[in-house]
């Protein structure tokens, strides 16, 4: 029986919006299966949802025999825009000036180098083995981004209270950040470089950065000064839902990160919304069913029948990710003089899990690079959910 033949049930004049509700639905029931199936055996929550969208695909290309592509076309794209751009927001709200103070140089050396020496080594590395541009610049910008939920938990459970235990802490906090503000400048680069016509690359590339840099103080402005003041006290949930709509619809039109805009904006709201103690706190409340949408998404999105090609490009980047990982925190510690003999020189290792931000710039990179969207997608899926399991092992390693 073929997937046409096993889909005649459904009535031929069934509405698309309506079997796109019932396949939300049946998402997020799949989803509270496996968040109790993680609590019981302290798997990773987020792998098990990726795995889920992977066999959501394999149903949909092996058992169906339908074409790889978007579980939900269009819908799925805007529901992956708004996780993103609510993981970006917040990840911006973090960054108040009282708290970059507290960080401290220490923090801030080790956090850099390791950024840094991932991108070189991820990027200068594909490019060695001979995989082209379009593959190596997005991989190597997404190298940069960890799943601080994961080092937290791990840290936070241990009981550990030393230095390296507080300086890894601080490190996840401000991470993603450094993620995606290099993911912007890749991207910008990578459109420059790929346009035919250098002076209109260049412009478009400004325009990327430059025009997410006055969303985000557009949105971000007044929005610090409104919220809180049309109704007395915190920011409620309307309030953080009209801001993340507005991000992420301007930004799809306008042409601009949205990463970045959102990153700016909750930057913005953080350090001048002086006349409340939360910046949209709410929106952490309704940021896990889209999450949970995204990631299952993600794996849905592979296509199975070309993972064949991705196989060398996934050992590469794993490989070269780890590496980079490891000689950014050796680095990053013999600058750090002041605290050298406190901090262990593999702790680069502990900032391995990686998770949505990283898979969120793949889907991303995919789009803009249609070309490289059968091989950066089973890359990024793969490598995440690796990650995701070896990653606490690592981190207990570098606490011990």
């Amino acid at each position: 029986m073929t997937g046409t033949d096993a889909l005649n049930w459904i009535p031929p004049d069934i509405s698309a919006g309506a079997l796109s509700m019932v396949i939300l639905g049946f998402i997020l029931s799949l989803s509270i299966f496996a968040n109790a199936v993680a609590n019981r055996t302290h798997l990773p929550r987020i792998s098990l949802l990726v795995l889920l969208g992977v066999g959501i695909a394999v149903v949909r290309q092996v058992v169906l025999t339908e074409p790889g592509g978007r579980l939900l076309g269009g819908l799925g794209e805007y529901l992956i825009e708004l996780a993103l751009v609510m993981v970006a927001f917040l990840l911006g709200s973090e960054l108040t000036v009282s708290r970059l103070r507290t960080i401290g140089p220490v923090i801030l050396a080790i956090s850099l180098a390791v950024t840094c020496t991932s991108v070189i080594v991820v990027g200068f590395g594909l490019l060695a083995f001979g995989f082209p541009l379009v593959l190596a610049v997005p991989l190597a910008a997404i190298s940069v981004a960890t799943d601080p939920a994961a080092v937290s938990e791990v840290v936070r459970s241990s009981g550990d209270t030393r230095v390296k235990a507080r300086v890894l802490s601080g490190i996840v906090a401000i991470d993603d950040g450094w993620g995606i503000i290099v993911y912007g400048l890749a991207m910008a680069f990578l459109g420059w470089v790929l346009t035919d016509c250098g002076q209109n690359g260049l412009v478009h590339a400004g325009w990327e950065l430059g025009g997410a840099l006055l969303l985000g103080c557009f949105i971000g402005l007044p929005a610090a000064w409104l919220t809180g003041h049309l109704e007395p006290g915190e920011p409620t949930l309307v309030e953080a839902v009209a801001l993340i709509l507005l991000l992420a619809g301007l930004s799809f039109l306008l042409g601009v990160s949205s990463l970045m805009a959102a990153m700016i904006a909750g930057v913005l709201i953080a350090n001048l919304s002086t006349h409340h103690t939360r910046s949209f706190n709410e929106i952490k409340y309704i940021e896990w069913p889209f999450l949970v949408f995204f990631f299952v998404l993600s794996g849905a999105s592979l296509d199975l029948y070309q993972l064949d090609d991705a196989l060398g490009l996934t050992a590469a980047y794993i490989l070269l990710r780890l590496a980079g990982r490891f000689l950014g925190g050796l680095l990053g510690v013999k600058f750090a003089r002041r605290e050298r003999g406190e901090m262990p020189g593999d702790i680069g290792l502990a900032l391995t899990p990686q998770a949505g931000v990283a898979m969120g710039m793949a889907l991303l990179a995919a789009e803009r690079f249609p070309e490289c969207h059968a091989v950066l997608i089973p890359v990024v899926v793969t490598s995440t959910i690796l990650f995701e399991v070896i990653g606490p092992v690592l981190v207990r390693r570098v606490l011990r």
